[in-house]
């Protein structure tokens, strides 16, 4: 059932209808409320008098203040907020002439008029022409309060930007960070490429992919958990400096570090190694902060972080021992005393797990949160680095990096493995223990036969990187849940 306001407003559209209104396509604006603000806003009154600015604007109602001979509305474009000031001796086209009191919050008009300043030297246009290019049929969010319930925010993410300047910035830096981006690494001599996201095998990750099928060629299709196996394979072709800023899927859970839609951007450059890649990353997010915030410092939640300094670098172990006093170096060499820390932090420490997988689980449970300067961890064991090069000195370790910030992952990197044999083995292991753990869930098991293929025809020495967009975002604009840094998030539908 209709409320009263929205039978008034349907009453007030039904009325202008009647003299030929039909939401009209032909205003074109001249000008923006910021560069209007920015260009005027140190004129005195009497100076704008004198320069008679004629400007042509549009945007949507915001406020209004209805009164006897002459009327104040606040309107909103995407950049800014200006006030109208319309009176009775104003002249407007005839369709209009007698409707200015019947303009409402929400409504979109195109104006023109003449720039002044209020007594209180508010810059404000003095309305000679007022159009009205869409009537809004539904009301908007309080002016002062805005959309209050976070669920509705993200439903209705239109209303929100609408009545919250502060979201507009937050995807306005969104935006920004894909351009600077580009342009970092076209001046490095990188390519963007695209790879397919729908995919006969999801590979580069282990994730849960989501599934569909293909009519006309009668089999199942995955979208992408990650695009890194196609642009290795484009390594291999000749493609020695490419990137690629990308959506992947993974049909897995939702929190505030994870959504199943998100952004990433992977990185590869031949003839470089892992830490090629780490110094290259701070270089990368030394001037995305520069551009974006102005300085090397940012706040984030209650700690400020300094991106002017190298980044600490600390291996797996050495992180642990850092940040748990109670825990030495032989404990993480003894399996069974490893099980026994992992029983006391509440870890199931399932007897079928490795002695690696179970100080992965430690470091994520006592150390990741505690992680807020930018701080590469490296050393990670190989049996969770599947597509990693092992290190020259220890075989049970992978040139592989992790980048930590504010207590987030933000990237992950590795020197490419590119020994097809080793490879072959690495993925029949995975093969085996996924479908030996796994009986009733086979739908992320999956062998890359062609990338197999594809690495005999010799891939060369290669670095990679993948960055978490969205996580990248959340840092920048000092957000605490992926939501509030995707337009629209992924939720459950609204009963």
């Amino acid at each position: 059932m209709l409320v009263n306001e929205e039978l008034e407003r349907i009453k007030k559209l039904n009325y202008v209808k009647r003299l030929g209104y039909d939401f009209p396509n032909n205003f074109k604006p001249k000008d923006d409320f910021l560069s209007l603000l920015l260009k005027y806003k140190g004129c005195t009154r009497e100076e704008l008098n004198e320069l008679n600015v004629l400007v042509s604007v549009a945007g949507r109602i915001l406020n209004k203040r209805i009164m006897g001979k002459s009327s104040f509305f606040v309107l909103k474009d995407s950049e800014g907020e200006i006030q109208l000031y319309v009176n009775k001796s104003s002249s407007f086209s005839e369709l209009y002439s007698n409707d200015v009191k019947k303009l409402d919050l929400g409504d979109i008009l195109g104006v023109e008029g003449i720039l002044f300043k209020t007594r209180t030297g508010e810059l404000s246009i003095h309305c000679i022409k007022i159009e009205l290019l869409t009537k809004a049929l539904k009301p908007l969010p309080s002016k002062f309060h805005g959309l209050l319930d976070k669920e509705t925010r993200y439903r209705k993410r239109y209303l929100d930007l609408i009545s919250n300047r502060k979201l507009y910035s937050i995807f306005r830096i969104r935006s920004l960070v894909f351009i600077y981006i580009r342009e970092f690494m076209l001046n490095k001599n990188f390519l963007e490429v695209e790879t397919p996201i729908l995919q006969n095998i999801p590979g580069g990750a282990s994730a849960r992919p989501f599934v569909t099928h293909h009519n006309s060629l009668e089999m199942n299709l995955y979208l992408r958990i990650s695009p890194e196996l196609y642009l290795k394979r484009l390594v291999i072709g000749g493609f020695n400096r490419i990137f690629e800023i990308s959506k992947s899927f993974r049909n897995e859970g939702i929190s505030t570090r994870h959504n199943p839609e998100f952004t990433m951007m992977e990185v590869y450059m031949a003839y470089s190694d892992h830490n090629d890649m780490m110094t290259f990353t701070e270089e990368l997010l030394r001037m995305l902060i520069k551009k974006i915030i102005g300085k090397y410092k940012i706040k984030y939640d209650c700690d400020m972080i300094n991106f002017e300094n190298k980044f600490v670098r600390y291996s797996l172990k050495e992180a642990i021992l850092k940040y748990n006093s109670n825990i030495k170096l032989l404990d993480l060499n003894d399996k069974s005393r490893v099980q026994k820390i992992a029983n006391q932090l509440g870890i199931n420490a399932d007897k079928e797990l490795s002695i690696s997988k179970l100080i992965i689980e430690i470091f994520n449970k006592t150390v990741e949160k505690k992680l807020i300067q930018p701080t590469f961890i490296l050393d990670y064991p190989i049996e969770v680095s599947p597509l990693s090069r092992r290190n020259d000195f220890d075989k049970d370790i992978a040139d592989r990096f992790e980048l930590f910030i504010a207590g987030y992952e933000i990237s992950n990197g590795f020197s490419e493995l590119n020994d097809s044999d080793d490879q072959r083995n690495r993925f029949l292991m995975q093969f085996c223990e996924k479908n030996t753990n796994n009986v009733n869930n086979v739908d992320n098991i999956f062998y890359d036969k062609d990338y197999i293929t594809a690495l005999e025809h010799g891939l060369p020495p290669t670095s990679g990187l993948g960055i978490g967009i969205d996580r990248l975002i959340m840092l920048l604009t000092n957000q605490k849940s992926i939501r509030d840094v995707i337009f629209f998030p992924t939720l459950k539908p609204s009963v």
